[in-house]
């Protein structure tokens, strides 16, 4: 029997993640939405797709959150972008409001499932999800360091003009502008690109990973990046319902790892079946370890204003 895949919201990221989900025949796809038609016409019409991808998975379109029941994973991408003249604790209120209505329905149905948070600002959207939820936290990781590590890959790659396949790359902390890129632990072949490039190219190319979802953003006037983070959610996806267990960089809570104790942070950690099977701490030198506990800091800030 397929596994369950909830994706609640369906504009582009959630859209392409379920696209992307459903040409790996990860599991039957539900895809749910406030808007009335428009989960069932973008589900309509990624099920007629599947002749021509060849895929068996079920895609249904729904507003009714009975239809996600027993949903092995769900991925919460609902939430508002925010619009000329709001302020950030005004996003922050109003984003709050959604993800805690949308986790109260996802746990009534799936109490059990893993959940993956892609709603922003993100480390506080995981902290809410799993506040409300109750969720422990093996079973709740939110999107940051795949999405960030894939843009600095590319960079990697398109600087050093070598196959993406052979770069692998490593960002911690959170998911924004305090996010925090490892060139040591960033390597192609296994050789570290601090080997490969000079400080200079290497600082360019953290600036630039550090900035990527505002490129995007730059360039598109009136919307935000979605081919790569939904292709980021499905490998996170993956790695859960195959058991894989690939090491990833994820948003996840923090106990004591790093010095950090009771928020979202983006670190290493290996993902399988059961969820977060363990959180890889990595060495990090003094200045490295100074900028994680500062991306902490604003995290905690954040939370400090939710109303929950």
């Amino acid at each position: 029997m397929r596994k369950k895949i909830t994706i609640v919201g369906v504009g582009h990221v959630g859209a392409t993640a379920a696209q992307l989900a459903a040409y790996k025949e990860l599991g039957d796809i539900i895809l749910i939405d406030i808007i009335e038609g428009v989960p069932q016409g973008k589900g309509l019409d990624l099920q007629e797709s599947a002749p021509l991808e060849l895929f068996d998975s079920s895609i249904t379109g729904t507003n009714d959150y009975r239809d996600t029941a027993d949903s092995s994973v769900v991925v919460i991408t609902a939430g508002i972008p925010r619009k000329p003249g709001m302020s950030r604790e005004d996003l922050l209120d109003t984003n709050v409001k959604i993800v805690r209505s949308v986790t109260e329905q996802v746990i009534k149905y799936s109490p059990d499932a893993f959940i993956i948070v892609v709603s922003n600002p993100l480390d506080a959207m995981c902290y809410v999800a799993m506040k409300v939820g109750r969720f422990d936290r093996h079973r709740i990781i939110g999107l940051s360091g795949v999405l960030d590590s894939a843009r600095m890959r590319t960079f990697i790659a398109k600087e050093l003009n070598v196959s993406m396949d052979d770069v692998q790359a490593m960002v911690l902390g959170l998911h924004g502008d305090a996010m925090i890129p490892l060139p040591r632990y960033s390597t192609v072949s296994g050789i570290s690109i601090t080997e490969l490039l000079s400080e200079d190219k290497i600082d360019r190319i953290i600036d630039r990973t550090r900035k990527g979802g505002g490129e995007v953003v730059n360039y598109l006037k009136t919307g935000s990046a979605y081919y790569a983070p939904g292709a980021a959610i499905v490998q996170m996806i993956e790695s859960v319902v195959k058991d894989k267990k690939r090491v990833l960089p994820c948003a996840a809570y923090l106990e004591g790892e790093y010095g950090i104790h009771g928020i979202f942070m983006g670190v290493p950690l290996k993902l399988g079946a059961n969820g977060i099977d363990e959180i890889v701490q990595v060495k990090l030198t003094g200045e490295e370890m100074t900028a994680l506990l500062k991306s902490a800091e604003e995290v905690k800030k954040t939370i400090s204003q939710i109303k929950l």
